[in-house]
Parts: structure tokens; sequence; C-alpha cells
């Protein structure tokens, strides 16, 4: 049976599958990525992951994977197959595909950006199933994006196309690791609200997960900081939605999770605040963590596609 290995690589677990051509996973198996023995023992657990796969595959299906797609975070150069730089996994200039390829005898590999490969899924086979033009903002730790167009992910000519998160929408606002002050994902990520709320509540322990479920409870401090976060949310998706024009707007991450404690507050907001522009469909992403690797699986196929039609 034809079929892929999809791998995708996070600060503290990885996710694998073999991929069928229809898109079934027909295995999938986790590991941790061991980032505390550092960035050369990452690098090989990557590597022996895939290698693994690649053995399983070829013992049960009885032919080898023939491609491989590959999701790392960080800064990623796709055209050279480098990962470029990972402040969480300590690595510089990794020519990851072609170390990949070396250990997988030969066979193609693509290696994609993490959120950017999440975004080809959501938008191909998840909540943007169907959308021209999409935009995946998944809200975690920090705040990133995916600009689809037309079943593809643009990445820019640099490949720093989608950094919503790095939109200044509070001038002299809280500092970011950028460099900057006021960025979206210091006032409205997972992790922002996080702060907020352990501050607002008392608790240093509480969390964004806690935060919704006191505004679900309409605790006062909680509905103040949901609010000062939905606002700064709704301001940087507002430009990024002036400047782009998608037709759906895919809402994932862990403060998605909230629901509609997120997503009815933020829909109004957004609403209230734009003027001349097409308010897109605003939806929760539908692929959870999975999105990643399911994007692994896509990048391994359209390498193929691309290789035969070239």
């Amino acid at each position: 049976m034809k079929h892929v290995i999809a791998l995708d690589v996070g600060g503290t677990g990885m996710k694998a599958a073999l991929v069928g051509a229809d898109g079934t996973l027909l295995h999938e198996a986790r590991r941790a990525t061991g980032r505390e023995r550092g960035p050369d023992a990452v690098v090989e657990s990557i590597l022996a992951f895939a290698a693994d796969l690649h053995a399983l595959g070829r013992e049960r299906y009885g032919q080898p994977a023939s491609a491989a797609g590959v999701a790392v975070p960080g800064i990623v150069d796709a055209e050279t197959g480098t990962a470029v730089y990972a402040a969480n996994l300590g690595w510089r200039d990794v020519p990851l595909r072609a170390m990949l390829s070396d250990r997988l005898d030969g066979i193609p590999v693509a290696l994609g950006h993490d959120v950017r490969t999440g975004g080809l899924a959501e938008g191909r086979i998840g909540a943007g199933r169907g959308a021209d033009r999409f935009l995946f903002v998944p809200l975690g730790t920090g705040i990133a994006g995916a600009i689809g167009i037309a079943g593809a992910i643009e990445a820019g000519a640099h490949g720093y196309a989608g950094e919503i998160g790095h939109i200044v929408v509070r001038p002299g606002g809280p500092a970011c690791g950028c460099g900057q002050h006021g960025c979206l994902e210091t006032l409205a990520s997972a992790a922002a609200v996080t702060r907020a709320w352990a501050t607002a509540s008392g608790d240093p322990d509480a969390d964004a997960a806690d935060c919704a479920k006191a505004v679900e409870s309409g605790d006062p401090r909680a509905l103040a900081v949901w609010s000062e976060a939905i606002g700064a949310l709704a301001d940087g998706l507002v430009t990024a939605l002036t400047l782009l024009d998608p037709r759906t707007l895919i809402i994932g991450g862990g403060l998605a999770e909230a629901g509609e404690t997120l997503f009815t507050p933020l829909r109004a907001a957004v609403k209230e605040r734009v003027t001349f522009q097409r308010l897109p469909n605003i939806v929760p992403a539908a692929l959870g963590d999975t999105a990643g690797c399911l994007g692994a699986g896509l990048l391994a196929w359209d390498l193929l596609a691309t290789e035969v039609s070239a």
C-alpha cells in the first residue's frame, strides 16, 4: 500500500503517522522530543523516529514510504530544507531535509513550518475546507498565522508571512520577546490571558482555562481580563482581514477550547470594528493537535505530485 511518513515536531512532543493516499491515518505514534538533552539529541530523535516509521511501513505494507513530510517550529527555509532557528529546541541551521532523506534511503522529504503546516491541513481538510482564501490563527503560548490561498499556504518572500502575533495593537504596551511593545500576542494569547488572570485572581497557578470558567460564572474580574484580551484580538484580526480579505477565519489553539465563551464575543467585537470590510466566517479549528501531523502528510503527498508533474 502506497503511503507517506508524516511527522510533527513540537517543543515537548512529536506526533507521527503513516498516511495513505486518500489521507487515511494508517498508523499513529507519539514520542517525547527530549529537548532537555540538547539540540543534537533532538535532531537524532527526529531521525530515529522517522527511520522506525520507515521500517514499520515496509514491514506492514510491503513497500517503503514514498515520501516524508515534517513540520517543525521556529524559522524554516522550506526551499533549502533547513530548520534555521527554534528557540525552544535550541537548534540553528540544521539541514533537516537532507539528513532525513539520507536516513530514509533517499526518499523525497518536505520540510514545513509547524503553524503553516497545521494551517494547510485546517484549510484543505478541516474547518476551512472549500474556502479559496482563509486565515488560520492559533492562540497558544504565542499567536501565529497561516495565510491560505487556493489550497496552498503563502510563506512570503522570506518565510515570515502570517506573523499576526507581532502586529502592534497597543503601542507602548507590554514588552514582547520580538523587541516591540504592545504586540497582539502579549495581550491575547493563551499565555497572556493566563498571566493576566493569575494577577487578577491572586492565584499564581490559575490559567486561561480557569479564566474562561470564571467568565462563564460571571466573575467581574474574569470578565474584565477576557474583555481586554478579546478587544486586542479583534483589533489584530481586523487589521489582518483588512489586508487579506479572507473568506474564512479559523481560530485554534488552547484559547479556542473555550468555545462560544470566546467565539460569541469575538465575532461581535470584530463585527463592530469593521467598516467597509467584508466579514469572514469566524470558525473554530476542527483538527485539534492532529493538524500539524495531517498537514505534514499533505506536504509529502504534494511533493510527490509535484515530482510527477515535473
